[in-house]
């Protein structure tokens, strides 16, 4: 396992996408999304964003724990934990703090005011970004992004219909948002497993 199981986190919009939207819309009324990270099936860890503020201005707290063990003896064979904070000021990110462990890799960030999306998955003006900005090492990664069509995605509070993205480029993730809001991801770790983080 390496960091592509979960750090690659997050993208040219395609005629398909969504109109830039000030982040705030994407932001639930319980001013939280957590979701729980299965691989093949099988949980390995949580993934939950918690919002404080209103309108433009607000903090954004996004948590990552996910843990894979080897099967049967229950030994943990690879880890990622990773703690950010996101500070936006007038709809634009002002700054950004990050911790992370990599399977024992630590990465530390502080980022001032950027015009770049952070590459933590919520917002969904990531949809119409051409770069993001990485939130583990703090470097730009170039993306792209098509809209696949509406489906309808599992979740712990039934089924809700989305729209399906492929985001391609330095970052490979499939987004279901409904509106504007993130309601599933998915990825393919390098192992070839499947990894989903299902709304809760």
């Amino acid at each position: 396992m390496t960091r592509t199981l979960l750090a690659c986190l997050a993208l040219t919009l395609t005629a398909y996408g969504p109109a830039h939207a000030a982040p705030a819309a994407s932001v639930p009324s319980s001013g939280r999304l957590a979701f729980d990270v299965m691989r093949n099936g099988r949980d390995i860890g949580d993934y939950v964003v918690t919002f404080r503020g209103q309108g433009g201005d607000m903090t954004v707290d996004v948590a990552t724990d996910v843990s894979v063990k080897v099967p049967v003896i229950g030994v943990s064979a690879y880890r990622f934990r990773q703690t950010s904070t996101e500070t936006w000021r007038g709809g634009q990110l002002a700054a950004l703090a990050s911790q992370t462990d990599d399977n024992g890799t630590p990465h530390k960030i502080n980022v001032g005011a950027t015009s770049l999306v952070p590459a933590s998955l919520w917002d969904a003006d990531i949809l119409a970004a051409g770069q993001v900005l990485n939130t583990i090492d703090g470097s730009t990664d170039q993306i792209s992004v098509s809209n696949l069509g509406a489906e309808t995605i599992a979740t712990g509070q039934g089924p809700v219909q989305a729209t399906h993205y492929a985001l391609r480029g330095d970052l490979k993730r499939d987004l279901w948002f409904a509106g504007q809001r993130l309601v599933h991801v998915r990825f393919a770790a390098e192992d070839g497993s499947q990894v989903d983080y299902v709304l809760r």
